[in-house]
């Protein structure tokens, strides 16, 4: 497998075309960002915490059998994923309140929520990424009833597995996005699966292990990262 050429660049990842025409390599960053991208900051060695965070948990729900981009990792920083037409929109799980819902729903954080909540969110750097429901969604042809439809059930799925794994190495799984694309018109998942991209706290002390600690300046990342990447290989290899 040969590396080609810079095909996107993220706030977290670098995409890369190969010389085979359904595989791309995405390259995690050392970069942190939040707010939308106006708070920038780095980590050192954070893109290859990120990775192998990322790589083990999407492991882990393919072997639940979930179906997801993971073909290997290459490197310490670099994965070989399918190469997926995205569909444009993230999908946040939420099991207890935090962040923004705290203010949409008039809970304080850490409410545990009853059943989970599904948001969606248009990726759409001009439009600062915005909220959506599944009728913007359908109208906007952003994809089809179908695929909306298997997106909903998969990150459900999705939600309970990593609910139950976080909680047996004692966090918990708050919220976390998801974001699929298609492959062989099947729709599958996508990017990443870490700490960047969840929020995770401690089952007995509720401290943050995840990018709230840039978010709000409590320091400590690279710590909490390593944290969970060490829980995590402690069961899932």
């Amino acid at each position: 497998m040969k590396k080609g050429k810079l095909i996107y660049e993220g706030k977290a990842k670098k995409v890369f075309a190969t010389d085979k025409d359904d595989l791309l390599l995405i390259t995690f960053k050392d970069d942190l960002t939040a707010f939308d991208g106006s708070k920038k900051g780095s980590m050192k060695g954070k893109g290859l915490l990120t990775n192998r965070v990322s790589f083990l948990l999407f492991k882990l729900l393919e072997h639940n059998g979930i179906d997801t981009h993971l073909e290997k990792q290459i490197d310490e920083r670099s994965t070989l994923v399918k190469k997926l037409d995205m569909i444009p929109v993230e999908v946040v799980v939420r099991n207890r309140v935090a962040g923004s819902l705290c203010q949409r729903i008039g809970k304080d954080e850490g409410f545990i929520l009853p059943s989970p909540i599904l948001e969606f969110y248009y990726k759409n750097d001009s439009l600062h990424d915005p909220m959506i429901n599944a009728y913007h969604i359908l109208v906007m042809n952003v994809t089809d009833e179908k695929r909306l439809e298997d997106m909903k059930i998969q990150a459900l799925n999705i939600n309970k597995l990593l609910q139950v794994f976080f909680d047996s190495i004692d966090i918990i799984l708050v919220d976390f996005k998801l974001e699929f694309g298609v492959f062989n018109n099947q729709v599958i998942l996508g990017d990443e699966i870490s700490p960047d991209t969840c929020r995770l706290w401690d089952k007995n002390n509720l401290k943050r292990l995840d990018k709230d600690r840039f978010r709000w300046d409590m320091g400590q990342e690279r710590e909490s990262y390593q944290e969970i990447l060490s829980r995590i290989e402690s069961t899932v290899i």
